[in-house]
């Protein structure tokens, strides 16, 4: 049988928490090798055109280069949202943190949460967390695979924190 300070502790304790991001195959050092590699074959092809007369197409090297730069930019920026989920004491909280920086945060009763994996038919799936007729979706950002992770993740914690609370004593 559970004490009560035993019990007290347990309602402290950090049972889950993850922080999801969004993959970048490319971390920023490479990119920075990649667009000086770019930026160096761009220049040495626009002289070589200028050489030949066709100054014109220098410019479309610089284009570009330029475009694919904002690109991975914008790909880096929107790398910035994050969530986080935690499962410690009596509450499960998701905190999303945005493109921009905006803070949301969703609290959950953990006795009452369900973990819920919506299998798609494009070999796809949408991870939720509901409870009392309401859901959250989290991990949109997230590959398949790594939904299907932390959902499997999420249902351990959960049982794990249901059943440190409410230990069933041994019949003898």
């Amino acid at each position: 049988m559970t004490s009560l300070a035993e019990t007290a502790e347990l309602r402290r304790a950090v049972f889950f928490e993850r922080v999801l991001l969004p993959y970048r195959s490319l971390p920023p050092r490479g990119f920075h090798v990649l667009m000086g590699v770019l930026g160096l074959i761009s220049f040495g092809m626009g002289v070589g055109f200028v050489s030949l007369g066709a100054w014109p197409i220098c410019g479309f090297f610089g284009l570009d280069v330029g475009l694919l730069y904002l690109a991975f930019r914008l790909s880096y920026r929107s790398a910035r949202q994050r969530e986080t989920l935690r499962l410690a004491g009596d509450d499960f909280t998701v905190e999303r943190i945005g493109i921009r920086g905006d803070r949301h945060c969703w609290r959950f009763q953990p006795f009452w949460v369900r973990v819920v994996l919506e299998e798609l038919g494009n070999k796809s799936n949408r991870l939720s967390i509901a409870s009392h007729g309401k859901s959250l979706v989290i991990g949109d950002f997230l590959a398949p695979s790594v939904r299907r992770e932390v959902a499997a993740a999420l249902r351990d914690a959960l049982s794990r924190w249901r059943r440190a609370l409410n230990p069933t004593e041994a019949c003898d």
